[in-house]
């Protein structure tokens, strides 16, 4: 069963369809058996999904999911609904009926409205929230898959490898030096070792099930496999999911003496801050993401704004009790709250992860996806600015499987006794009978410079001739066989492999010499008693096998050359059957066939192994790794290649052109490192020219970067823009010395000894199918492809979704600004009583706010990129939406839409009409009033009309409205197609658009409801104000366009080439400058 409860006949240790006995008093082949489980090849995908409608979804009764009660509550119960509740209350207690229905209809349209938005936001983040739950590696169809955990289904063979978390109960048909932490389930706190081989008593606790793998457990060391018996509910922690679901209490506990008593004042203290946590939340400022919390307080402010301005309207009518001059009062304050604000923001937000799922990026943190389109950096196109160095974006990326294709092929094997074994071009990496095998005594420094394809020296040859008397190539087969985890096989649909990528190139490359380990281990006996997995800290993986014939026992060692060389002490170097010492000469010379190999881009490893004479023990516990891997027979080296991703280089050229700096930080050796970073452009083509100081901190080794203290990192000229032979330490190290020189980090990891620096970087970026569910569970934003580009994927949607939070912001703020002045400073105009003659009636301001603000602002949030989203000056993290532009932009918009609607409201009273403002024009409709009424219904039209077409401004704040395309060759229609392109904007602007005639045409409604008169020459004013309206908004922008354009080439000078640019602190001058001169240039740059 998936989600319910458990059923009340459900044994402990049982399968989801009960077994003969519970699986742990079974042997993984009668579980295997009697659950109905393939495990060669695993379930096929037809049967998974058959047993998934079956079975049920593996998920854990987590609660009722998304709520609709709740929702409609909080659309309710907020502060912004209440400000309009007030104002209901207040016109219904005047009598002011009219008006009052009017904003309770804004008030229902606005519950309906937000109701609909937020839940359908609220299942898309469900939804979400499901794809970034943990997954698991499933064997299916002779695969390997990355499946969502909650697809996991009874008779799944799962891979289980450390930092995993166990998807569900599985009975373990394999497991080397595996140990999981169960103190979720049973409370202990030392890790449990399994073992796969015994079977236990049924009644036996959990704790003691040895042979068994609890779901929601974590890998702490190993590695596993393992058949699923169950899932979802009938898992052990299934039984104590309501404990696991009870949510944290709202109240805040009391603080106690010692001895559990407490003074009266710790009560109070305690429902004090519970009160204001209460608060708190009603308000929106301590819950949500950082931009939600900013923007209800922003709301908090303009209701603080909105208040005043009612006294202001009070005060300039002497504070009179007249009911007109009340409810104008109730609407001018109206007109300053933004009732939709954080509604839009939750929408936006929601909507631009969902378009992330589609790009391969699921946000785990919306503050990440806010701080990634917040920052950016240094070279832009257009609109170039200069910046301060706390603006700066850089990303330190893995190589293997995120910059590269993750498919690597084994190309060269090299052995000092015989030479290089190279293997031919192939169109299948897992097929080890296609590609050409090759032989050359020659080693690979000898053959730099010469091609070996169709050269004398080096002739095609079968694997049975190559391996004729030839035991030095059987010794360093066994080692690439025996010493990995992958898995190759024929099947009916062809090779299968599953396991690492370097694995299974290692793997394929045994197999062609018929050394596949699956061979090795059934036809020659060969047993492993052992097992130390590879360390990112070590660098290497040693295994001990023993075979069961002969009774021989080895040790066979894979890892970094540097690592597996400084662990050996002999070698067959020149005579395929004399064995010498290692010496001083022989390590170098091994280091320069590595530096020629790696020169060609090939991932370089090392082989050695040693007969061993130690004893026997269970899983190698208590034998010293140290002792096991020392005093080695060196083997040889294998060269893999793993290309770059096609998009990778685009990529990185993108990242520059936006101002990001690219890090590589990988495990490889330098000259591989050195030589893919070039092909991608990490770093520059041509280093002839870069000073010597800077190139020798541009590429490093950890060892080297290590040994500098915090001191000498700062004072390096620039930091490294590759790291290799990369330890988690050595990335921790470069998130801080980033953050030490200002600059905003974002750091790749998909290892369990990456979260720590996952969790140090600001943002987190962990692989979704290579990853381990630690370092996920640390990460931020998670790549479903592992692919480099789509982190650019994830910083274009956050700039994007910043981009139009500002724009929707700016239009609400400025047209606010537009009302308050328009109301206010029409207060000025006074009939012969002395009270305010209102320029927009208060059922007229109240159709403003409904019609020109949720609809619209909501479409800007929907809104494309901008064609230039990627070349953008940088927007401080401190400042946030509101930068310097914005704050301008709002305050000149809103000016100019306040002086044009006074305007016309002047033009048609005083300029055409006859000046009269009569009497009682705010209450009803007289022929004196009749001037009043059409002055009024003008500045209605013009109001609504600037705060419609502004919208359209807002969707680029800088390019004019008519060319907001600027390559495009339609230079009078390109702002036809632009427009229709939002058809959510588009439609929400049309519908505000016309529905002004109605209210200004249809009687009663025209004259008793909106105080207005329906106009006729008037049009003319309404459409030469919409015209200025126009002229003034792209004016402005024109300005600002000079502006930033003259700032740009002030800042940067004379025009460059990209890379030009990009490298340009990195490459020497004529003049010698001084390390402090270039730290600090460094920091500016």
């Amino acid at each position: 069963m998936g989600k319910g409860s458990v059923n009340e006949d459900h044994v402990s240790g049982q399968a989801n369809k009960p077994l003969s006995s519970p699986a742990h008093a079974l042997t993984y082949d009668a579980v295997a058996r009697e659950i109905g489980a393939n495990t060669q090849d695993g379930l096929t995908a037809l049967e998974a999904k058959s047993r998934l409608t079956e079975y049920g979804r593996n998920e854990l009764d987590d609660g009722p999911g998304v709520q609709p009660v709740k929702i409609l509550i909080r659309q309710v119960a907020n502060a912004m609904m209440l400000v309009l509740i007030m104002a209901m209350a207040v016109s219904f207690g005047i009598s002011s009926y009219i008006e009052g229905g009017v904003i309770a209809a804004v008030i229902v349209l606005n519950i309906i409205v937000g109701f609909f938005q937020e839940f359908n936001a609220e299942k898309t983040m469900d939804s979400l929230r499901s794809l970034s739950s943990p997954t698991a590696s499933a064997v299916r169809d002779g695969n390997t898959d990355v499946v969502p955990t909650a697809e996991i289904v009874p008779g799944d063979m799962v891979e289980l490898k450390t930092g995993d978390t166990v998807p569900a109960d599985i009975r373990l048909l394999e497991a080397v030096n595996f140990e999981t932490d169960e103190a979720l389930l049973t409370g202990e706190s030392l890790p449990v070792q399994k073992d796969a081989e015994p079977t236990f008593d049924p009644d036996i606790g959990p704790g003691d099930r040895l042979n068994v793998a609890f779901s929601s457990s974590t890998i702490t060391r190993g590695r596993a496999r393992g058949i699923v018996f169950a899932t979802g509910m009938k898992t052990e922690i299934g039984s104590i999911a309501a404990a696991l679901r009870a949510q944290g209490k709202r109240t805040r506990p009391v603080k106690r003496k010692p001895d559990g008593s407490a003074k009266p004042h710790r009560y109070a203290q305690a429902w004090g801050l519970t009160a204001g946590d209460f608060i708190g939340r009603f308000l929106g400022v301590n819950i949500g993401t950082p931009l939600q919390r900013k923007l209800s307080k922003l709301a908090i402010l303009l209701f603080g704004i909105a208040v005043i301005c009612a006294i202001i309207v009070l005060a300039a009518n002497s504070f009179s009790n007249n009911n007109e001059v009340i409810i104008y009062a109730v609407a001018t304050g109206l007109s300053m709250i933004p009732a939709c604000l954080v509604v839009v923001l939750t929408i936006t937000m929601a909507a631009g992860t969902k378009r992330m799922v589609k790009r391969h990026v699921i946000v785990r943190k919306l503050d990440s996806l806010e701080a990634l389109g917040a920052v950016t950096g240094r070279l832009m196109d257009g609109f170039q600015s200069s910046f301060h160095a706390d603006e700066l974006l850089d990303i330190c990326s893995d190589k293997t499987g995120t910059l590269t294709q993750g498919k690597m092929v084994a190309k060269k094997a090299w052995i000092p006794s015989k030479g290089v074994y190279s293997v031919g071009s192939s169109t299948d990496p897992f097929n080890p009978t296609i590609g050409a095998l090759t032989h050359d005594h020659r080693p690979p420094v000898k053959t730099r410079n010469t091609v070996v394809e169709g050269d004398d020296e080096a002739r095609e040859q079968s694997y049975r001739e190559l391996l004729t008397e030839n035991p030095r190539l059987e010794d360093y087969l066994q080692v690439a066989s025996l010493a990995n985890l992958a898995h190759v096989h024929d099947s009916k649909e062809g090779w299968k492999a599953r396991g690492d990528p370097t694995e299974i190139a290692i793997q394929v490359f045994a197999s062609r010499f018929n050394h596949n380990r699956q061979r090795l281990v059934n036809d020659e006996s060969w047993s492993q008693i052992a097992e130390f997995p590879f360390d990112s800290d070590i660098k290497k993986m040693s295994v001990i096998f023993e075979n069961n014939v002969s009774k021989e026992r080895k040790v066979f060692t894979k890892g970094a050359v540097e690592r597996v060389v400084g662990s050996c002490k002999t070698v067959y170097w020149t005579d395929v059957s004399h064995i010498t010492e290692m010496t001083e000469s022989h390590r170098n010379q091994i280091l320069e066939n590595m530096e020629a190999l790696a020169e060609q881009g090939l991932r370089v490893l090392a082989f050695a192994s040693k007969e061993y004479l130690g004893k026997k023990k269970a899983s190698g516990v208590g034998m010293e790794r140290d002792s096991i891997e020392s005093e080695l027979t060196f083997q040889g080296l294998i060269g893999l290649y793993d290309p770059p991703r096609v998009e990778s280089a685009a990529a990185v050229k993108q990242c520059h052109k936006a101002g990001i700096s690219v890090h590589m930080l990988t495990g490889d050796h330098p000259g591989t490192a050195s030589a893919i970073a070039a092909q991608v452009g990490i770093v520059p083509s041509d280093r002839k020219s870069i000073a010597k100081d800077v190139a020798d901190a541009m590429v490093m080794t950890a060892s080297s970067f290590d040994k500098l203290s915090d001191n000498d990192i700062d004072s390096l000229p620039v930091l490294p823009l590759v790291i290799a032979r990369c330890s988690p330490n050595t990335k921790v190290r470069m998130i801080e010395a980033l953050h030490r020189r200002k600059c905003f980090a974002a750091m790749t990891g998909d290892g369990v000894n990456d979260s720590p620096s996952l969790k140090r970087a600001d943002v987190g970026i962990a692989m979704g199918q290579s990853g381990s569910d630690v370092a996920k569970d640390a990460a931020d934003i998670v790549l479903t492809d592992d692919n480099f580009a789509s982190i650019l994927n994830a910083i274009e949607e956050g700039r994007r979704m910043f981009d139009n939070i500002q724009k929707f912001v700016l239009h609400l703020l400025s047209e606010n600004i537009a009302q308050a002045c328009t109301l206010l400073i029409g207060l000025a105009f006074k009939d012969s009583t002395g009270l305010s003659v209102f320029p927009l009636a208060p059922v007229e301001i109240l159709w403003v706010i409904m019609i020109t603000s949720g609809m619209p602002d909501m479409g800007l949030g929907f809104e494309r990129a901008a064609p230039d989203i990627m070349a953008r000056p940088p927007v401080s993290l401190k400042k946030g939406v509101f930068t310097f532009e914005v704050m301008v932009d709002m305050l000149v918009y809103g000016v100019w839409m306040a002086a044009l609607c006074l305007s016309s409201f002047a033009l048609v009273m005083f300029g055409f009409g006859d000046g009269n403002l009569a009497q009682g024009c705010n209450d009803s409709y007289s022929a004196e009033c009749d001037t009043v009424f059409r002055a009024r219904a003008t500045t209605f039209v013009c109001l609504t009309w600037f705060a419609l077409f502004e919208a359209w401004e807002m969707v680029d704040r800088r390019r004019s409205f008519f060319r907001m395309q600027p390559g495009s060759k339609r230079y009078f229609t390109q702002w036809i197609f632009d427009v229709w392109q939002n058809q959510f904007l588009f439609w929400a602007i049309i519908a505000g658009f016309v529905t002004i005639f109605p209210t200004l045409y249809i009687p009663v409604i025209n004259h008793d409801v909106f105080k207005h008169q329906g106009i006729s020459w008037e049009w003319a004013i309404v459409l030469i104000e919409a015209m200025l309206f126009f002229a003034g908004v792209e004016t402005w922008k024109w300005g600002k366009r000079i502006f930033f354009r003259r700032r740009a080439r002030k800042s940067l000078g004379a025009s460059q080439d990209l890379e030009s640019k990009v490298f340009e602190k990195y490459m020497s001058t004529e003049t010698e400058v001084g390390e402090d001169d270039i730290v600090m240039q460094d920091q500016k740059v």
